[in-house]
């Protein structure tokens, strides 16, 4: 079975971040090992979250033992998301070579696949980490990255592009010269997900929906993460991750429910949905 390492916060009581992510990659048939960034009781939306940041010697030793026990030469995908600090970016950043370097044999894949979503701010909020977590971002994952997760406002300030529609996201993607997958795009009325290599790209769009939780993001990046262990084609990966997130925040309008339903879901998250539309953006 493929084995995900994932750095990012873990938050109790909230589908988000690293957790989040282990339970959509658990339903998927991934391992997910987490190691956290930072323990929260709750998302910081919601007020206070209680807890504090993993402290860097904590952060280290949990990624140490890890080693220890043998799984960085069995990793096949790595997802880095939110950090509290800049030293814990270097750490993941270190983590990420030695990934790399490791034998590996008896792993599921030829080698890892590396997923940075460099998680810094939004349209809403603006830049929500310190200057040295996005600075850190930017020198030290970026470039290690297979693939980059970034929204549209992650992107621009990636690049300095302005990441207005799909066609801009495009563009940007041939700035920061990595593959990326750019969420929360303007295409017309409707929201879309972008996928960017090169010539080829891809546009997944969906009818804005009234009210989304915490988390679609990390949830999104985990799902496409998962079709490309399976060697899924691109536009398949695409239907089936922006579909599956589209119907999850479709479930919980329709339950009311505050935080994403991920385990409620199950294998509904390897299926696309008629609600989303793909096209290669020529």
């Amino acid at each position: 079975m493929p084995l995900a390492l994932i750095l990012s916060s873990h938050v109790a009581s909230s589908r988000v971040g690293g957790f989040v992510q282990a339970l959509a990659l658990s339903q998927l048939k991934i391992d997910p090992v987490l190691v956290p960034t930072v323990l929260f009781g709750r998302h910081p939306g919601w007020g206070a979250p209680g807890g504090d940041p993993v402290r860097l010697d904590t952060f280290q030793g949990v990624l140490d033992g890890v080693e220890a026990n043998g799984l960085f030469g069995v990793v096949d995908l790595v997802i880095t998301g939110y950090f509290a600090n800049g030293a814990q970016v270097r750490a993941a950043a270190a983590a990420i070579d030695r990934i790399r370097a490791a034998d590996r044999g008896g792993a599921y894949a030829k080698k890892p696949r590396i997923i940075v979503d460099p998680i810094m701010g939004d349209d809403d909020k603006g830049l929500y980490v310190n200057a040295e977590v996005a600075e850190a971002l930017v020198t030290e994952l970026v470039p290690r990255a297979d693939l980059i997760t970034p929204n549209a406002w992650e992107m621009q300030r990636l690049t300095g592009t302005p990441v207005r529609d799909a066609r801009a996201a495009r563009a940007a993607g041939r700035v920061v010269g990595k593959p990326s997958l750019v969420s929360s795009v303007r295409h017309g009325s409707d929201l879309a997900v972008v996928y960017a290599d090169g010539p080829e790209a891809w546009v997944a769009a969906h009818a804005r929906l009234a009210k989304a939780p915490n988390g679609v993001g990390d949830l999104l990046t985990a799902l496409f993460a998962a079709a490309l262990v399976e060697d899924q084609p691109i536009s398949y990966a695409m239907a089936r991750a922006v579909g599956a997130v589209y119907e999850t925040v479709a479930a919980a309008e329709a339950w009311a429910a505050s935080e994403l339903p991920v385990v409620a879901m199950g294998p509904r998250l390897r299926q696309a949905s008629s609600n989303v539309r793909i096209e290669r953006l020529v």
